[in-house]
């Protein structure tokens, strides 16, 4: 499956997004892979469900830890979110979302309450309301 890399309109967006990277003062490799190939591949495994071990070389995504490594990063940093909210707006602006392929399970939603009992339905314990208990 291929798909469309990053076109430069919507990387000057995302780009801004992501902090620069800064080289530790200890040494190390330095990055062969900028933050637009890596996104490139990213997105990539996310859109084919491929294993990061199957990401190919040749449309130079980097390699497929690189790319792992990236998403990591900017996950614990709380860029990808950002990027991601970037990436469904700017799909949205273009009619560009496939809600035939949208899905949505209990665990995005949060649960109400049972009416009546103060317990909640995930967990049965009690809420506090009306001095129910297990």
């Amino acid at each position: 499956m291929s798909r469309r890399k990053i076109s430069n309109e919507l990387w000057a967006a995302l780009e801004l997004l992501i902090p620069a990277f800064t080289p530790s003062p200890k040494g190390g490799r330095r990055r062969t892979v900028d933050d637009r190939e890596a996104l490139d591949g990213i997105l990539y495994v996310l859109q084919t469900g491929i294993s990061w071990e199957d990401l190919p070389r040749e449309p130079s995504f980097g390699s497929s830890m690189t790319c792992w490594r990236r998403l990591r990063d900017w996950q614990a940093a709380g860029v990808w979110e950002q990027l991601h909210l970037a990436m469904l707006r700017r799909l949205r602006e273009h009619d560009q979302i496939d809600w035939e392929r949208a899905s949505l399970d209990a665990a995005s939603v949060p649960s109400p309450r049972w009416p009546g009992n103060g317990l909640t339905r995930q967990t049965g314990e009690s809420s506090g309301r009306n001095g129910t208990s297990l």
